[in-house]
C-alpha cells in the first residue's frame, strides 16, 4: 500500500498550488482521507480531511476559504487545492488515509504518503 503525494513547489504569496495524493495497492474509496503539514521545528498538524463519499469536509480555521479538499475515487486520488497562499503555509504536506480515530488526530492514521514540500515566499 502506497500513498504518493505530489504538486508541491515554490510559490509567491497569494499564489496557488494543487497537491495530489495517489493511492496504490488497494482501493481507499471507503476511507476518509486527511492532509497534514509540518513546518520546520513544529509538530505535524491537521489541515483538512474529506469523508469517503466526499460530501463532508473539514478544515483548520487558518485555511478555511483558501484551501479545498476533494477526491476522485475512480482514480483513487485526492487533492488539496491551495489558493491565496501565505508564507505561514510553508511546510511539508502529507496525505494520509484510513483513520482509526478522529480524522484530525495525527497518530490515528494507518497509511501515510512521503510528503511534498510547499514553500511560499513573501
Amino acid at each position: 500500500v502506497q500513498l504518493q503525494a505530489s504538486g508541491g513547489g515554490l510559490v509567491q504569496a497569494g499564489g496557488s498550488l494543487r497537491l495530489s495524493c495517489a493511492a496504490s495497492g488497494r482501493t481507499f474509496s471507503s476511507s476518509p482521507m486527511g492532509w497534514f503539514r509540518q513546518a520546520p521545528g513544529k509538530e505535524r498538524e491537521f489541515v483538512a480531511a474529506i469523508s469517503s463519499s466526499g460530501r463532508t469536509t473539514d478544515y483548520i480555521d487558518s485555511v478555511k476559504g483558501r484551501f479545498t479538499v476533494s477526491r476522485d475515487n475512480a482514480k483513487n486520488t485526492k487533492y488539496l487545492q491551495m489558493n491565496s497562499l501565505k508564507p505561514e503555509d510553508t511546510a511539508v504536506y502529507y496525505c494520509a488515509t484510513d483513520p482509526r480515530t478522529g480524522w484530525r488526530i495525527v497518530t490515528g492514521y494507518k497509511y501515510w504518503g512521503q510528503g511534498t514540500l510547499v514553500t511560499v515566499s513573501s
